[in-house]
Protein backbone atom coordinates (compact mmCIF):
# COMPACT_ATOMS: atom_id res chain seq x y z
CA UNK A 1 0.00 0.00 0.00
CA UNK A 2 3.03 2.14 1.12
CA UNK A 3 4.46 2.09 -2.90
CA UNK A 4 0.78 3.28 -4.26
CA UNK A 5 0.63 6.36 -1.84
CA UNK A 6 3.63 6.69 -2.73
CA UNK A 7 3.44 6.96 -6.58
CA UNK A 8 -0.24 8.83 -5.81
CA UNK A 9 1.85 10.94 -4.16
CA UNK A 10 4.57 11.89 -6.70
CA UNK A 11 1.89 12.25 -9.64
CA UNK A 12 0.28 14.88 -7.33
CA UNK A 13 3.84 17.08 -6.78
CA UNK A 14 4.13 16.54 -10.59
CA UNK A 15 0.96 17.85 -11.84
CA UNK A 16 1.74 20.74 -9.07
CA UNK A 17 4.83 21.90 -10.31
CA UNK A 18 3.56 21.30 -13.90
CA UNK A 19 4.20 24.42 -16.69
CA UNK A 20 0.88 25.18 -18.15
CA UNK A 21 0.09 26.83 -21.02
CA UNK A 22 -2.93 27.57 -23.50
CA UNK A 23 -2.76 27.78 -26.80
CA UNK A 24 -4.60 29.32 -29.84
CA UNK A 25 -4.11 29.52 -33.69
CA UNK A 26 -5.31 32.03 -36.61
CA UNK A 27 -5.11 33.73 -39.77
CA UNK A 28 -4.51 36.61 -41.64
CA UNK A 29 -4.21 37.64 -45.05
CA UNK A 30 -1.22 39.92 -45.79
CA UNK A 31 0.68 41.73 -48.32
CA UNK A 32 4.90 41.62 -47.68
CA UNK A 33 8.54 41.97 -49.72
CA UNK A 34 12.09 41.23 -48.98
CA UNK A 35 13.61 44.36 -50.91
CA UNK A 36 17.35 42.79 -50.52
CA UNK A 37 16.39 39.90 -52.25
CA UNK A 38 16.62 41.58 -55.53
CA UNK A 39 20.54 42.32 -55.15
CA UNK A 40 22.02 40.38 -52.59
CA UNK A 41 24.57 37.57 -54.06
CA UNK A 42 22.79 35.29 -51.43
CA UNK A 43 19.92 35.46 -52.48
CA UNK A 44 19.43 36.53 -56.49
CA UNK A 45 21.95 33.44 -57.10
CA UNK A 46 20.29 33.69 -60.68
CA UNK A 47 20.42 29.32 -60.51
CA UNK A 48 18.21 26.89 -59.17
CA UNK A 49 18.10 28.49 -56.07
CA UNK A 50 17.05 32.32 -56.70
CA UNK A 51 14.68 33.28 -55.01
CA UNK A 52 15.23 37.48 -56.39
CA UNK A 53 11.58 36.77 -56.44
CA UNK A 54 10.87 38.22 -52.98
CA UNK A 55 11.82 41.49 -53.51
CA UNK A 56 8.21 42.06 -55.15
CA UNK A 57 5.46 42.52 -53.04
CA UNK A 58 3.21 39.19 -52.51
CA UNK A 59 0.21 37.72 -50.95
CA UNK A 60 0.16 34.86 -48.22
CA UNK A 61 -2.31 34.51 -45.47
CA UNK A 62 0.02 34.02 -42.37
CA UNK A 63 -1.17 31.62 -40.09
CA UNK A 64 -0.53 32.10 -36.04
CA UNK A 65 -0.30 29.94 -33.44
CA UNK A 66 0.42 31.54 -29.96
CA UNK A 67 0.98 29.48 -26.73
CA UNK A 68 1.21 31.67 -23.43
CA UNK A 69 1.68 30.16 -20.06
CA UNK A 70 -1.17 29.91 -17.51
CA UNK A 71 -0.84 29.48 -13.62
CA UNK A 72 -3.76 27.27 -12.62
CA UNK A 73 -6.32 24.90 -14.72
CA UNK A 74 -9.57 27.43 -14.17
CA UNK A 75 -9.25 29.75 -17.26
CA UNK A 76 -6.56 31.47 -15.93
CA UNK A 77 -6.62 33.07 -19.82
CA UNK A 78 -9.77 32.28 -21.50
CA UNK A 79 -8.52 31.26 -24.54
CA UNK A 80 -11.67 32.02 -26.83
CA UNK A 81 -11.18 35.90 -25.55
CA UNK A 82 -7.37 35.97 -25.66
CA UNK A 83 -7.91 34.52 -29.87
CA UNK A 84 -10.43 37.55 -30.21
CA UNK A 85 -8.01 39.98 -28.79
CA UNK A 86 -5.37 38.75 -30.61
CA UNK A 87 -7.69 38.82 -34.05
CA UNK A 88 -8.64 42.73 -32.84
CA UNK A 89 -4.85 43.99 -32.70
CA UNK A 90 -4.90 43.06 -36.82
CA UNK A 91 -8.71 44.47 -37.38
CA UNK A 92 -9.72 47.66 -39.51
CA UNK A 93 -7.92 50.64 -40.36
CA UNK A 94 -7.18 51.36 -36.58
CA UNK A 95 -5.23 48.15 -36.38
CA UNK A 96 -2.49 48.09 -33.49
CA UNK A 97 -0.34 45.74 -35.83
CA UNK A 98 0.45 45.46 -39.58
CA UNK A 99 1.77 42.42 -41.45
CA UNK A 100 2.26 43.79 -44.48
CA UNK A 101 6.34 44.49 -45.35
CA UNK A 102 7.75 42.12 -42.64
CA UNK A 103 9.03 38.88 -42.07
CA UNK A 104 7.72 36.71 -40.36
CA UNK A 105 10.33 36.98 -37.07
CA UNK A 106 9.15 40.56 -37.18
CA UNK A 107 5.49 39.99 -37.43
CA UNK A 108 6.06 37.74 -33.96
CA UNK A 109 8.13 40.28 -32.28
CA UNK A 110 5.62 42.86 -32.68
CA UNK A 111 2.92 40.48 -31.56
CA UNK A 112 4.98 39.57 -28.57
CA UNK A 113 4.89 43.22 -27.53
CA UNK A 114 1.41 43.70 -27.32
CA UNK A 115 0.96 40.50 -25.51
CA UNK A 116 3.70 41.10 -23.28
CA UNK A 117 2.04 44.59 -22.60
CA UNK A 118 -1.35 42.62 -21.56
CA UNK A 119 -0.07 39.48 -20.03
CA UNK A 120 3.42 40.98 -18.04
CA UNK A 121 5.40 37.79 -16.30
CA UNK A 122 4.92 34.98 -18.72
CA UNK A 123 6.02 32.96 -21.01
CA UNK A 124 5.05 32.80 -24.77
CA UNK A 125 5.59 30.68 -27.92
CA UNK A 126 4.69 32.43 -31.25
CA UNK A 127 4.65 30.41 -34.35
CA UNK A 128 3.59 32.18 -37.82
CA UNK A 129 4.65 30.84 -40.75
CA UNK A 130 3.38 31.98 -44.87
CA UNK A 131 0.60 29.96 -45.84
CA UNK A 132 1.24 27.44 -43.05
CA UNK A 133 4.28 26.43 -44.91
CA UNK A 134 7.28 28.14 -44.11
CA UNK A 135 7.74 30.23 -40.87
CA UNK A 136 9.36 30.72 -37.56
CA UNK A 137 8.79 29.81 -34.30
CA UNK A 138 10.30 32.07 -31.59
CA UNK A 139 10.19 31.23 -27.46
CA UNK A 140 9.93 34.68 -25.40
CA UNK A 141 10.79 33.35 -21.95
CA UNK A 142 9.71 35.44 -18.66
CA UNK A 143 13.19 36.47 -17.34
CA UNK A 144 11.87 36.01 -13.73
CA UNK A 145 11.17 32.67 -13.68
CA UNK A 146 13.73 29.56 -14.18
CA UNK A 147 14.67 28.28 -17.53
CA UNK A 148 12.62 25.62 -18.78
CA UNK A 149 12.76 22.72 -21.84
CA UNK A 150 9.77 23.97 -23.65
CA UNK A 151 7.90 21.21 -25.41
CA UNK A 152 6.18 22.31 -28.40
CA UNK A 153 4.02 19.74 -31.11
CA UNK A 154 3.99 20.74 -34.16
Amino acid sequence: MTGTYQTMNQTRVNMDVADRYIWVTFEKEGIHCYPAAATDPKLATGDEYDVSFLASPHRHIFHFRVCISVFHNDRDIEFIQFKRWLLSLYSGEGSILKLDYKSCEMIADDLYVQINSRYPGRDVIIDVSEDNENGCEIIYRDPNTPQKTFYHPV
